[in-house]
């Protein structure tokens, strides 16, 4: 099966900065994917260029097969898109805002997703927008998404501004969604415990490059923790198989995707002077951390 979205040796630059160069991925149908980053590797810049607004310095941006920079306006409609959870019009009520979305997709508008949203939020119908929280503005450009039925979601920081409780609320929801009406989508967000609930695969990104792109299930069985004791002054020279190693008082930490039987066979070969190794499974922030380092 064809994936839905592919971007293909993307490389931008904002001056003479350099964001990433030859950037590929691909996202399948059905599937929902994060894109995991720290502040400054090119997660909104990649959102641009998914949503047309951004023409890479090389490489393309295919959708539906077709590039988004000469995509058709009627297949347009079976992608939406919320940069940064805004919402335009915020002088309507919810109602009002809903009936005037709902003319630009005769034949797909879906309120029901929308005011089933609205509800589990405890939104009123004839709640002014601009006087909403932030939090509560980006659900209902969240909502007036789902209403829109598109085959594909791009979603930049899904869940800005809402409180813990809430923000569990809208991942199960959107999760739930998706696998119901078979939805594909990308997604970005800061808090990556969200995303170890939602999505199916992530791409974690650093500057410049992508570190790995694969299923979360596969990648937390996979990747572990190891920590082990060395010399006090002991400086670590590891392989790239073993991610930002540091050592903190005699404590030497890394993470890598080698079982511990290599891990070992790898410590012996180097002559790395350490006891007590000890491998752990972790979480996805974790992982994040371990992949990307802690600063």
């Amino acid at each position: 099966m064809s994936p839905i979205l592919a971007c293909k040796h993307l490389t931008h630059y904002y001056g003479k900065r350099k964001i990433y160069e030859d950037l590929s991925f691909e996202v399948s149908r059905g599937r929902i994917l994060g894109l995991l980053g720290k502040n400054g590797t090119g997660k909104t810049t990649t959102i641009n260029i998914l949503s047309g607004y951004l023409k890479p310095r090389s490489g393309e941006c295919l959708i539906f097969g077709e590039n988004i920079q000469t995509m058709p306006p009627a297949l347009r409609r079976n992608i939406g898109l919320l940069l940064e959870g805004h919402v335009q019009y915020q002088f309507m009520n919810i109602t009002q805002i809903e009936r005037f979305y709902s003319a630009f997709y005769p034949g797909q508008w879906k309120k029901e997703a929308y005011y089933e949203l609205m509800r589990m939020l405890k939104v009123a119908p004839g709640q002014i927008i601009s006087r909403m929280s932030n939090g509560q503005r980006s659900q209902v450009a969240l909502g007036l998404i789902l209403a829109q039925n598109p085959e594909l979601l791009i979603l930049d920081d899904f869940s800005l501004g809402l409180d813990p409780g809430y923000r569990r609320l809208f991942s199960d929801y959107l999760r739930d969604y998706a696998r119901a009406e078979g939805k594909t989508v990308f997604l970005t967000s800061h808090i990556i415990q969200d995303m170890e609930r939602l999505i199916d695969d992530c791409i974690i990104m650093d500057y410049g490059r992508i570190l790995t792109q694969q299923p979360v299930g596969q990648l937390l069985d996979t990747l572990r923790r190891y920590t082990c004791r060395v010399p006090e002054g002991y400086v670590p020279r590891l392989p790239e198989a073993f991610h930002h190693p540091s050592v903190v008082r005699g404590v030497m930490e890394t993470c890598s995707f080698l079982p511990p039987a290599e891990v070992e066979r790898v410590f012996a070969e180097l002559q790395v002077p350490y006891s007590e190794l000890k491998a752990e499974k972790v979480n996805l922030e974790d992982a994040f951390i371990g992949l990307t380092g802690k600063y």
